[in-house]
C-alpha cells in the first residue's frame, strides 16, 4: 500500500506545502475550506460544506453494504510567528501551522485520491475535515450540526503526528490517552486601601497568594495517588503600584483530568477553597468554572483492532503502547463520546533534537506522508472489508 501512495507523494506533498502557506484560525478556514472541498469535488466526492462553518464531510459509496467509517483530520492553525525559513512558509503573519494539522490534511486528501481511485470496499466512507481543534471545539460544533446524524459512522478514527515519537511508529492506548481541559477564573474582591496602612484594607493580593499555595493541595491530598490531575495559576494579576493596595485579584487556572470523577472532584474543591480561603481573610471569591474538552478515551476494540491492523501494516517493531496518557486535550475527545473509534499518535522524528509542536520553529515531517496516506486507505480498506 506505501508503494500504491509513493506514486502521488510529490502531489501530497505538494498539497501540503500549500496548505502551509495558508494557515487560519479556527472557524476563519475560509481559503482552507475552498481547497479542500475542490479538491474533493474533483475526485468525484459528494461534498458536504457549512458543518461548524467551515468543516468538510466527503462521502464516497461503493458496493451494497450498510458499513460505515469516519476518519477525521483537522486543519486549523495557530496564532503564533513562524521562524522556519521555509521557502513555503506561513503568508498570513503571525499564523503558522505549528501542529501539524497541513499534514494530517494532507494524508487524508492524499488517502482520499487512492479511494476514490481504487474503489476496494463495501460500504461508505465519510472524511471529516475538521475545523477550530485548537481552541473552540470544531468538533462539538460539527456534532451540533448533525454530523453523525446525517453521516452515521459505525466508528470514527483519528491520528496526531508527534515529533518525539520515533519516526513512523504507531502508539496507542486504550481507555484514557488525552486529559479533559478545563479553565477557571478566581476573582477576590477585597478593599483598597494605603500600602503603608494594611490594617485599614483588606489586601486581596494576600488572600490570592493563600488561595494559590492551597490550590496545590487538591492534586497532592484529594485525588488518588494513582489517579492524574493537574491544576496550574497560569496568571495571577492584581494592583499596580508597590504602595498601593488593590480592589481585587484575578488568577487563571488551567485545569486537567483524565477521569470524569477526578473532573468533577477539582471543580468542587477548587469552589471550596477560593470561597473558604477568602472568607477567612474577611473577603468574597467569585469563581467562573468552564468546562472545556472532555477526556479523550479511546474504545477497547476498536483500539485493538486498529493496533492490530497497524502491526500488519507496519510490522511488530513500529507498533508500540502508550505508558502514560497526555495531559494535553484534544477535542476528537467529543467525537469518542458519540462514537467508537481510537485516535493514535504517528511519530514523525527526524532527530532527538527537533521543534516541538507549537514552536515557530516546527515543520511537519514531509516523509511521513506515504505512510499516514497509505495506512488512512488500509484502514478503509480492511474496515469495509466485503469478505
Amino acid at each position: 500500500m506505501t508503494v500504491q501512495s509513493s506514486n502521488f507523494l510529490p502531489e501530497i506533498v505538494a498539497t501540503r506545502r500549500h496548505l502551509h502557506t495558508i494557515p487560519e484560525i479556527g472557524l476563519s478556514e475560509f481559503k482552507t475550506s475552498d481547497y479542500v472541498a475542490s479538491e474533493l469535488a474533483a475526485m468525484g466526492y459528494v461534498v458536504t460544506r457549512g458543518l461548524a462553518k467551515t468543516g468538510i464531510v466527503a462521502n464516497l459509496r461503493n458496493g451494497t453494504s450498510s458499513k460505515s467509517i469516519g476518519i477525521r483530520a483537522d486543519f486549523d492553525a495557530l496564532p503564533i510567528l513562524e521562524e522556519t525559513g521555509a521557502d513555503y512558509a506561513s503568508t498570513h503573519p503571525g499564523v503558522m501551522h505549528a501542529c501539524g494539522h497541513d499534514g494530517h490534511t494532507a494524508m487524508l486528501l492524499g488517502a482520499a485520491k487512492i479511494l476514490s481511485e481504487r474503489r476496494q470496499f463495501d460500504g461508505t466512507v465519510h472524511l471529516i475535515f475538521q475545523p477550530a481543534e485548537e481552541n473552540f471545539g470544531g468538533a462539538r460544533l460539527m456534532m451540533d450540526d448533525g454530523l453523525f446524524e446525517r453521516f452515521p459512522c459505525d466508528a470514527v478514527f483519528g491520528l496526531h503526528n508527534d515529533p518525539s515519537l520515533p519516526f513512523g511508529q504507531f502508539a496507542f492506548r486504550d481507555g484514557p490517552m488525552m486529559a479533559a481541559a478545563d479553565e477557571c477564573k478566581i476573582t477576590v474582591v477585597g478593599h483598597g486601601g494605603h500600602g503603608a496602612e494594611p490594617q485599614a484594607a483588606s489586601d486581596p493580593i494576600v488572600c490570592g497568594a493563600s488561595i494559590i499555595m492551597a490550590l496545590q493541595t487538591i492534586a497532592a491530598r484529594n485525588i488518588h495517588p494513582l489517579q492524574s490531575a493537574v491544576i496550574t495559576v497560569g496568571a495571577f494579576n492584581s494592583g499596580i503600584a508597590s504602595n498601593v493596595i488593590p480592589e481585587r485579584a484575578e488568577m487563571s487556572l488551567t485545569v486537567r483530568a483524565l477521569e470524569p470523577d477526578v473532573r468533577d472532584e477539582l471543580e468542587r474543591r477548587i469552589r471550596m477553597i477560593a470561597e473558604g480561603q477568602a472568607a477567612s481573610y474577611g473577603m468574597r471569591a467569585e469563581v467562573d468554572y468552564e468546562r472545556g474538552y472532555p477526556p479523550m478515551i479511546n474504545h477497547t476494540a476498536e483500539t485493538g483492532y486498529l493496533r492490530d491492523l497497524a502491526r500488519r501494516f507496519a510490522g511488530e517493531e513500529k507498533v508500540t503502547d502508550l505508558t502514560r496518557p497526555f495531559m494535553g486535550s484534544e477535542d476528537f475527545a467529543y467525537f469518542l463520546e458519540e462514537r467508537p473509534g481510537c485516535y493514535f499518535m504517528l511519530g514523525t522524528a527526524r532527530t532527538d533534537r527537533d521543534p516541538p509542536l507549537h514552536h515557530p520553529k516546527y515543520d511537519f515531517n514531509d516523509d511521513i506522508l506515504p505512510i499516514g496516506t497509505s495506512f488512512w486507505v488500509e484502514l478503509a480498506e480492511d474496515f469495509l472489508s466485503s469478505k
